[in-house]
Parts: structure tokens; sequence; C-alpha cells
């Protein structure tokens, strides 16, 4: 189930100002004990989450002077919040946030002012994603 505290942490770390980065990389799979759960209500809209939350990791890194490690870690956070023991789901959210990085690092090698503004655009549906889960789903 999703938690106000956790959507709440990564409300705030989207509209946190621009520091500084360089690339990451994209999350990686963590072991569970499989599991037939059934998909949770909001999860069409965690897995957008988790895309943008690759396309920001990616291109805030992109165009930092220092690595900003929390955009991975607050993917981490939420499968782990959102995903113990169903394997189905984590992959899911994985395979959303590695194609929203994978997808920005495909096209921008550098930082452009293009890259800038797509990392805002994106930071914003992010916060506005989470605004609206925790509206409609939150405890």
């Amino acid at each position: 189930m999703v938690t106000r505290p956790l959507l709440s942490a990564l409300l705030l770390l989207i509209l946190l100002p621009a520091g500084a980065v360089q690339a990451q990389g994209a999350v990686g799979t963590m072991e569970t004990v499989p599991s037939a759960a059934m998909p949770a209500p909001y999860d069409a809209q965690l897995s957008k989450l988790s895309e943008v939350l690759g396309a920001v990791h990616y291109l805030r890194n992109l165009c930092a002077d220092a690595p900003e490690p929390q955009w991975r870690k607050a993917m981490q956070d939420l499968i782990a919040a959102e995903t113990a023991n169903e394997p189905a789901r984590q992959e899911q959210f994985v395979a959303a946030f590695n194609r929203g990085y994978r997808g920005f690092a495909s096209v921008h090698s550098t930082c452009t002012a293009s890259a800038r503004e797509a990392g805002e655009r994106y930071r914003n549906e992010g916060a506005t994603l989470v605004t609206e889960i925790t509206t409609r789903f939150g405890n």
C-alpha cells in the first residue's frame, strides 16, 4: 500500500532545486520471495512515477556538478515499500525506471538547454503524480 510519508518524501525530493550531479546508472533488481499478489489500483501511476524518476535521475546527474544519488535512492525506497515479496511488481517498476533513464541517455550525452528543460518538465510531472497518488490512494 502506498504510504503518505514515502510519497511526501518523493514530492519534496522532486521539488528540491537542482544541485550537482554525474550519471550513476540504472536501478538494479532486489531479491524477493515470489508472490501471486494482485496489482494495486495505483500501479499504473507508480509505474509512470518510476519512469519519471529514471528520467530525472539521468537528466539531473547529466547537468549537475556533483552526483545526486537521491533519485536512485528514492526509487529503491519506493520499490522496497511497494513490492515486498512481489517480484512481478518489482520488475515492472525497475523496468519503468530504467526505461526513463535509458530513454534520455540515448538522446542526451551532454547537458544542453533541452536536457535541463526536460529535467524540469519531468520533475513537475513527478510532483503532479505524487500529489495525485497521495490524494487518491494515500493513507
